[in-house]
């Protein structure tokens, strides 16, 4: 801690990179890693692709509408929060995050870039207007594997769908550029709770380093990224992530 802290010290531009593992001690299930992850039930081309859309819609649009209800009922954790507050000392600082469920907003970070889409935004499949108006249903009366048929495009008739990125499309193109620009300006990365195996979104740790930036690590586990970082605090997020922003300045360990 005390190294990391001192690095944290010495930066005047730093950037946050997020993933699944930050969500995770809100309650969310991550994608891969555990028994209880999201692909250990479910198969990515069943449900996360654009042919299992046009396949098999209601399958999908219930197992996305079943996400969506949980997040009714999660709240940002004290990470999250310390991010927030860190914007008091680097205003604007980006919160570049691989997830989709907005608890970076929700915890009061003002500069979130979504690497691959937010959970709550819906659009249309054919026309990609956005659509509004949708009523969650209760989380008690949902399933994951439960069939729901998507809503209809008010203005072109085409299946309503969740603004996330699917397998096999590319991400952002504005928000993508926005993540690089920051992240190869930075003097500092914080990377929390990111396995490394997503690409392109992976790669952006590599780019800070080209840059020059110092990479300080929170895991709890052995991460793709380890091999690169300078400091690798081996904790929850919820709890690292207070005590390093916190004890920034003081060095108290």
């Amino acid at each position: 801690m005390e190294d990391a802290i001192t690095l944290l010290e010495a930066c005047t531009r730093p950037v946050v990179f997020t993933g699944a593992g930050m969500s995770a001690e809100s309650g969310i299930a991550t994608f891969r890693g555990s028994s209880d992850s999201l692909w250990s039930r479910f198969r990515p081309e069943e449900l996360a692709t654009p042919a299992a859309f046009h396949r098999d819609p209601a399958l999908v649009w219930g197992w996305y509408v079943y996400r969506m209800a949980q997040l009714q009922s999660v709240q940002p954790h004290d990470g999250h929060l310390a991010l927030a507050r860190a914007e008091e000392r680097w205003p604007g600082l980006a919160v570049v995050t691989q997830n989709v469920d907005d608890l970076h907003e929700k915890a009061g970070s003002s500069r979130v870039l979504h690497l691959h889409g937010e959970l709550m935004e819906l659009r249309c499949s054919r026309c990609e207007r956005p659509f509004g108006g949708f009523e969650l249903p209760d989380i008690a009366d949902m399933d994951a594997g439960q069939r729901l048929d998507p809503p209809h495009c008010d203005h072109c008739g085409g299946l309503i769908r969740p603004e996330v990125v699917w397998f096999g499309e590319s991400l952002p193109t504005d928000v993508w550029a926005q993540a690089q620009e920051a992240i190869a300006g930075c003097d500092l990365l914080l990377v929390v709770g990111t396995s490394g195996q997503v690409e392109p979104a992976a790669s952006l740790v590599s780019l800070a380093r080209a840059g020059g930036a110092r990479v300080v690590l929170i895991d709890p586990g052995t991460t793709g990224h380890a091999a690169v970082a300078d400091v690798h605090l081996r904790g929850a997020a919820g709890k690292e992530l207070p005590r390093l922003l916190a004890n920034e300045g003081e060095k108290n360990g």
